[in-house]
């Protein structure tokens, strides 16, 4: 709940500081003593418009602080999570209005963006009546009321599931039949490269062997003729082998006992020779086998390098990087021809998935129509009292499943006519500005315990109103302060009667002697007569002063006391 309120030099208030309780607080005071710069205030630190004519005549600034204690399960726990906002308990909002137009804006002393102060504060305050931009009257949070007060909250987060479990399958779905419609494109040459690469059947590190085989058979013809003409040389018919071995064998006949230490030195080296000779007819025959080519081979290995290059050259890749050129292009082309078969598995999927969701979106939009009836008859109960009894309340279902969203495909709206045979409309639209709070009052009754803001606000919410229908605001609000705290502008003794903590707002003249129990003061612009605006938690004998003066009105009676003293002794 709001446990004070902070106010320095907004308008005509230089200084206040209130304490705030549980239960309902009435504000009373005539009119023009300020209850309208309270309730101003409230709205600039709950993130509401700024204006430079809000700062007191001569200040640089005005600020506006509202101090909160939260039940530990408050939303605003998680938005000031979700915001990276600290959380120590106590919640303080604060408001900075420059007299130049700017504000600025503070959470827990850690400066906000305007939006991040709506966002939190909705869920702490809700003002009714003049204030009618907030709370109820705006159509946004109509569909979230009537879920909470079906208690359809749980349905709500399972249906956004089936929602985003939708919208993903169905961009999946989207995505892949992009893709293969971008590679239908490209299928005929897809497949016309896998064919060509196929026949050509490129393998790795195949251009440097060929290339190396070529380099050597270029230069084979160049060296055939010098191996042949050593070749030649050594074992061909000027070869001196035969000559050598003819000389050997003669030696080993003539030599006898007697010679062999003088011949054998000789033999022994004739035999090397002649085994090096052929050693060297050997190698000789070998390069001559090795440099031995066919023209058609040379030629063959030509055209195979032209190809491997021409093909690199088209797919803009290195020779040895074709292979897995051609591994690609085999693997988008089975890709293709498994797409379609994908592609059908997917829009299957989508369409399971949509299908869900609007089972369930059609299971919410009647359990919606089901709720608004339902309301619409709680509603209804509570209108005669408030002097609507010829009013109609009127829960509007519009489900529209082009409309679709996480929420569902419902739009809702609270309609409302005013007397039988008029046209019925939007609340907002149709209602005076009594009726609109009175309307307000006898759905937030009905909502009470239904997520409603810890703290509510109504703003003069008994004008034009009097006697028993005041009185039924009265209960209505002191039924309502028992599960929320409920603060009320008004004029209406019925109602101030019921209230279990009465605040009085003065503007007096400086010297005007007090009647309250303690006042906080302010002071308008100090080059004008000094003007003391006064709020003061009255004690019972002033409050039934004060109940008397609004019964009364200028001049208090004693029949007016005593009629005060029945008010505060009625039971409530």
């Amino acid at each position: 709940m709001l446990t004070s309120l902070s106010i320095r030099d907004i308008v005509l208030i230089e200084k206040l500081d209130l304490a705030l309780s549980d239960g309902l607080t009435v504000l009373t005071g005539e009119t023009g003593a300020g209850k309208s710069i309270l309730l101003d205030a409230v709205s600039l630190a709950l993130g509401g418009r700024g204006d430079g004519g809000l700062v007191r005549h001569g200040a640089p600034r005005g600020q506006v602080t509202l101090s909160f204690d939260l039940a530990a399960d408050h939303p605003a726990h998680a938005a000031l999570a979700e915001a990276d906002l600290p959380d120590e308990g106590e919640l303080i909002l604060r408001r900075v209005q420059m007299a130049d137009g700017r504000t600025r804006a503070s959470i827990n002393d850690q400066p906000v963006n305007v939006q991040t102060l709506r966002r939190i504060s909705a869920s702490l305050i809700e003002l009714h009546g003049q204030h009618a931009d907030r709370a109820l009257v705006d159509p946004a949070t109509h569909r979230a009321v009537l879920d909470a007060f079906a208690g359809l909250n749980a349905d709500v987060v399972a249906l956004g599931g089936l929602w985003r479990a939708w919208r993903s399958a169905h961009n999946t779905a989207r995505s892949e039949r992009r893709r293969l419609e971008e590679a239908a494109r490209e299928a005929d040459f897809i497949r016309h490269a896998v064919e060509e690469l196929t026949a050509l059947g490129p393998e790795e590190g195949e251009e440097e062997n060929l290339a190396i085989r070529r380099t050597a058979m270029m230069h084979a013809e160049k060296i055939a003729g010098d191996l042949s003409e050593a070749l030649d040389a050594v074992g061909g018919g000027s070869s001196p082998i035969p000559n050598l071995s003819a000389a050997v064998r003669r030696l080993e006949r003539r030599a006898g006992d007697e010679g062999q230490n003088l011949i054998r030195p000789a033999v022994e080296a004739i035999d090397q020779a002649l085994d090096a000779l052929e050693s060297a007819r050997a190698h000789l025959e070998a390069a001559l086998d090795e440099a031995a080519f066919e023209p058609a081979e040379l030629e063959r290995i030509e055209e195979r390098l032209f190809a491997l290059r021409a093909a690199g050259r088209k797919y803009a890749v290195p020779v040895d990087d074709l292979p897995k050129v051609t591994a690609r292009f085999c693997e988008q082309l089975e890709q293709l021809d498994q797409s379609e078969s994908l592609l059908a598995k997917l829009d299957k999927a989508a369409a399971d998935a949509e299908a869900a969701y609007h089972a369930a979106a059609a299971h919410l939009s009647q359990a919606r129509r089901s709720a608004a009836a339902a309301l619409d008859k709680a509603v209804a109960l509570e209108l005669g009292p408030l002097k609507l009894g010829n009013a109609t309340f009127i829960t509007q279902v519009t489900t529209d499943p082009q409309t679709a969203g996480a929420e569902g495909c419902d739009m809702v709206e609270f309609w409302v006519q005013t007397n039988p045979g008029s046209r019925p409309g939007p609340m907002m639209k149709v209602a005076s500005g009594g009726e609109l709070s009175r309307f307000l009052l006898a759905l937030k009754v009905v909502l009470a315990d239904k997520g409603s803001a810890p703290t509510l606000i109504f703003d003069e919410i008994d004008t034009g109103v009097g006697g028993a229908v005041a009185d039924a605001i009265g209960q209505r609000l002191a039924r309502l302060s028992h599960t929320v705290q409920v603060l009320c502008v008004t004029h209406a003794p019925q109602v101030a009667a019921r209230a279990r903590h009465h605040l009085l707002i003065a503007k007096e003249s400086s010297g005007t002697q007090s009647t309250g129990a303690a006042e906080n003061v302010t002071v308008d612009d100090p080059g004008a007569p000094r003007t003391v605006t006064r709020v003061a938690p009255l004690s019972p004998e002033h409050r039934r002063e004060e109940i008397a003066r609004m019964l009364a009105g200028a001049t208090v009676t004693d029949e007016a006391r005593a009629a005060a003293e029945r008010l505060l002794n009625a039971e409530h």
